[in-house]
């Protein structure tokens, strides 16, 4: 009897400790692929600690080239991609945009610098490990 009033007592406070992370879709964020009036494609990301993680911590746009970028891009929105196929293993609300991203078409080095920091600022916020 000594035992489970310990463990009622114990189970709430454990509980209680856990942290909550935010998710994007909680905060309103996103990730949207659009094309300008100049037929640019320009990513929108819907959170505004995205802007400055570009101007304070992101390398300057021609620290890589584009071939870089464009490696680095396939082989984060494919392991996103594969996060948001399998809701039951990783938070259907943090991976709830599919992107759809084709390597071979020419979105630009600036879409692939702007779609590169998005993962990396991801990484960063989220401590997300692709």
């Amino acid at each position: 009897m000594k035992n489970l009033i310990y463990i009622f007592i114990l189970l709430p406070l454990l509980w209680g400790c856990s942290t909550n992370i935010p998710t994007a879709a909680e905060n309103g964020e996103g990730l949207s692929f659009e094309k300008n009036d100049r037929d640019e494609y320009d990513i929108i990301v819907l959170d505004t600690g995205y802007d400055l993680f570009l101007r304070t911590i992101a390398q300057p746009e021609s620290f890589h080239s584009e071939e870089f970028y464009k490696t680095r891009n396939s082989f984060y929105v494919n392991e996103w991609n594969i996060r948001n196929s399998q809701p039951q293993r990783y938070d259907p609300n943090f991976y709830s945009t599919y992107i759809d991203y084709n390597p071979s078409v020419e979105y630009g080095v600036h879409f692939e610098y702007k779609l590169y920091n998005f993962f990396k600022y991801i990484e960063w916020k989220y401590k997300v490990r692709f």
